[in-house]
């Protein structure tokens, strides 16, 4: 999961890229980065951190021209931490060619292999996105033969990035001295729209990840990109574009709609915010079939995106909605931190018990999700330790039992606290007295509720089908090595950091 940001404007790009980012900052909070066109020069920063770490106003003033791409990165299994890793990535050959991405190719192994043997091109990094770049730049150059680039060769080419990409991707780009260029894996896995905004010198363009970074900017959203679907905005804001995989359908990531994404943005033509609420009604449905034997005192939702399913699902049962618990917000998302001791640490940080909320009460936590317990596991002691009667647990998300792999960081099945676990395992191992999950058929009803037309989505990590099909055992724990191998390392480093921390004290 990472954020990715593109503009085509009439006046200086660097402060609208700047501020579209610390809007997308939730898809990623590992490294930041900025590309600006003036011409055919790029300007670049980037850098660890968040956004507002990353940029100084002398970074700002460096990003010079009117059109420019922005990335947001979160660390997946396997990849390296290194300032090195940050996006955009950039290529000099056959155009300067500067690219962000969203998502994970699956067989970027495989391509890797290919551009050094075949295509005769170095990649420099283990970044898959530093793949995706190098393909499309030797894509661009098959297209442009003995020929002057136009958009008729870019579309060619991202014909060719389809027929050889497998896994999800959400590109944008932008080539030296001629425009930007936005595009879409042919499953739709990974969200990206496109706005645009009407000024005094002239029109000016957006593509995002989500629609929340152009409705704080001005910008009105005009639609998503379709699965398949590239853009190319020119220099001089013409806009193209065109279907450029030979069969396309949409199958967006229903984490997004759960977890990842903010509740104000718009996804394929669906509120996230009304999915969420839906999630809640279902949830109620099926605790008031079942499960009345709860004697449930208070409602309690998980800050911050478990809120509008809690609240409905209190509305729906006829009990108190009540806020139990207070966020720090200057702690990152629990979720997307890396290293297992830093999430435990971080949760205690991140939210404190209202003891007032809590003394005495059969209460139910609703949570978004249950991935690798930690967080839940310490969210029920908090709840006991503030003097709850009992604490029933409800996940607005079935229990996630298979690795993600295009994007999302749950790669290895250990870390999953379902795997080989039925619901009264889970809820032992997370200490509740008594667990309910979401149906996996209740969750995707609860987006197609909103969009009938949309019935189909990349759910594998609650049922492991993997829809891109090249998705194999051996895949699987070619990730898993190189997660234990990451983890391994990291571990190496707290201990050499420790070392050294009782060296300097003694």
């Amino acid at each position: 999961m990472c954020g990715i940001l593109g503009i085509v404007a009439k006046s200086p790009a660097n402060q609208l890229l700047y501020d579209g980012l610390l809007m997308l900052q939730h898809r990623g909070q590992d490294a930041a980065g900025i590309v600006t066109a003036q011409g055919n020069t790029f300007h670049m920063h980037k850098g660890l951190g968040m956004v507002r770490d990353v940029f100084r106003t002398r970074n700002m003033r460096s990003l010079q021209g009117h059109m420019g791409i922005g990335h947001v990165r979160y660390p997946t299994a396997g990849s390296s931490r290194s300032p090195a890793e940050a996006q955009p990535f950039y290529v000099n050959s056959p155009f300067g060619i500067v690219l962000g991405h969203n998502g994970n190719l699956t067989n970027a192994e495989q391509l890797n292999q290919e551009l050094f043997r075949t295509d005769l091109r170095h990649v420099n990094t283990h970044s898959d996105s530093e793949v995706l770049l190098n393909v499309l730049a030797h894509e661009l150059q098959k297209s442009t033969r003995n020929c002057h680039l136009d958009q008729e060769n870019i579309f060619r080419a991202v014909a060719g990035v389809h027929k050889r990409c497998q896994g999800a991707y959400a590109v944008v780009a932008m080539i030296a001295g001629y425009g930007l260029l936005a595009f879409r894996d042919p499953y739709g896995i990974r969200p990206l729209v496109f706005g645009s905004i009407e000024t005094e010198r002239g029109i000016e363009y957006m593509v995002a990840s989500e629609s929340v970074a152009m409705d704080t900017l001005g910008f009105k959203l005009i639609r998503d990109i379709l699965p398949g679907e590239a853009i190319f905005i020119d220099e001089a804001g013409q806009f193209f574009q065109k279907q450029c995989a030979e069969s396309a359908t949409l199958n967006p990531c229903i984490f997004e709609y759960v977890y990842l994404a903010r509740p104000d943005s718009v996804i394929d033509d669906v509120s996230v915010y009304e999915t969420r609420l839906n999630m809640g009604e279902s949830l109620a449905e099926k605790i008031n079939k079942s499960m009345q034997h709860l004697n449930i005192d208070v409602v309690i939702p998980i800050p911050e995106s478990s809120r509008p399913s809690a609240l409905q699902l209190a509305n729906s049962l006829g009990i108190e909605f009540r806020e139990g618990f207070v966020k720090n917000r200057y702690v990152g998302r629990t979720f997307i931190m890396p290293g297992q001791q830093q999430r435990r640490k971080s949760v205690r940080q991140k939210l404190n018990a209202m003891s007032i909320e809590f003394k005495n009460k059969n209460v139910l936590l609703v949570d978004d999700s249950i991935v690798r317990g930690t967080t839940s596991r310490e969210i029920v002691q908090m709840a006991r330790e503030a003097g709850a009667n009992k604490i029933f647990f409800a996940s607005a998300s079935p229990p996630v039992r298979f690795p993600n792999v295009y994007g999302i960081d749950m790669p290895t099945r250990q870390e999953l606290i379902a795997t080989e676990r039925d619901p009264e395992e889970i809820c032992h191992e997370i200490s509740a007295d008594y667990l309910v999950f979401q149906d996996l058929d209740a969750l995707t009803q609860a987006v197609s509720k909103v969009k009938p037309s949309l019935d189909h989505f990349e759910t594998s990590c609650f049922n492991g089908n993997y829809i891109s099909g090249n998705v194999t055992p051996e895949y699987l724990n070619f990730l898993e090595s190189q997660r234990n191998t990451e983890s391994t390392e990291d571990s190496s480093v707290s201990r050499t950091q420790l070392d050294l921390s009782l060296a300097v004290s003694d």
